[in-house]
């Protein structure tokens, strides 16, 4: 009797565990679901209505050919965002050329943002069925002179549009897909200072848009591997100035000379 009510228990605590991980192994699915059911599937019109986006997050959206399309994004200091694009053509028996498509980066000012490298503006021939762009912004960086053109922490926005355009194509269906990668470029590209707040959409207002921030906060901007650089040398400095007294100091007074000379 007591084997069995130990086997009987065992078998329990058995059922009980494989219960618990498999509701962890749903409750993982469902999430995971929910993430990949937040992605956005539309793009805004303006700067105004741009669907806002997080880093590594895919959007996709359907439109018109010759629509602008909106999507915003945070970048903050020390960033290097990338933006990808990729335009999925409406088939080739319904167009009558070929076709120029061109993605564009602004920052929170609105300003145009140059690309240090990628494939920004790219020609579809008239059988494509698909085309991909790029554009790879400069590192953000903490603060700048107002005179200058530095790519600031805040919001930015990418924006597809066709450019070049047989007049007869205007208006055919077209999806659009979009992401946003980003590489840290460590303390090389630090700068001393920082803006007072992000550059984001209403700041200092009660529109202030909190789908602009970074899902794990905004950087202070002063902080950077350059303090663990600076420190390290400091120390390395102190030891080889150690190292060389050592080393020249000799041996003290010969025992031959006397203590009064």
């Amino acid at each position: 009797m007591r084997t069995t009510r130990v086997l009987s228990r065992a078998g329990v605590l058995a059922g009980a565990a494989l219960l618990a991980l498999c509701g962890a192994a749903g409750a993982a699915v469902a999430d995971s679901d929910d993430d990949e059911a937040a992605a956005p599937t539309e793009a805004g019109t303006s700067f105004r209505t741009a669907t806002a986006i997080q880093l590594d997050q895919e959007a996709t959206a359907e439109a018109s050919t010759g629509d602008y399309l909106y999507w915003s994004f945070p970048a903050d200091v020390g960033q290097s965002p990338t933006v990808h694009a990729t335009v999925k053509l409406p088939e080739g028996s319904t167009r009558h050329g070929d076709s120029t498509w061109q993605v564009d980066v602004y920052d929170g000012l609105r300003r145009h943002q140059a690309c240090r490298f990628g494939a920004q503006t790219r020609t579809a021939a008239q059988d494509a069925a698909t085309v991909e762009l790029s554009c790879t912004l400069r590192t953000v960086r903490g603060w700048a002179e107002p005179w200058a053109n530095d790519p600031l922490p805040g919001t930015y926005y990418a924006r597809l549009t066709v450019t070049g355009l047989k007049a007869d194509d205007l208006g055919l269906p077209m999806q659009a897909a979009t992401e946003v990668t980003s590489s840290d470029a460590g303390g090389a590209t630090a700068v001393d200072g920082a803006l007072a707040k992000p550059l984001v959409p209403g700041i200092g207002t009660k529109m202030e848009a909190a789908s602009s921030e970074p899902e794990d906060g905004w950087a202070s901007g002063l902080w950077s591997s350059r303090w663990l650089w600076t420190a390290a040398g400091g120390v390395l400095g102190a030891l080889a100035g150690i190292g060389g007294y050592c080393l020249t100091r000799g041996s003290g007074r010969p025992a031959r000379v006397p203590a009064g000379i």
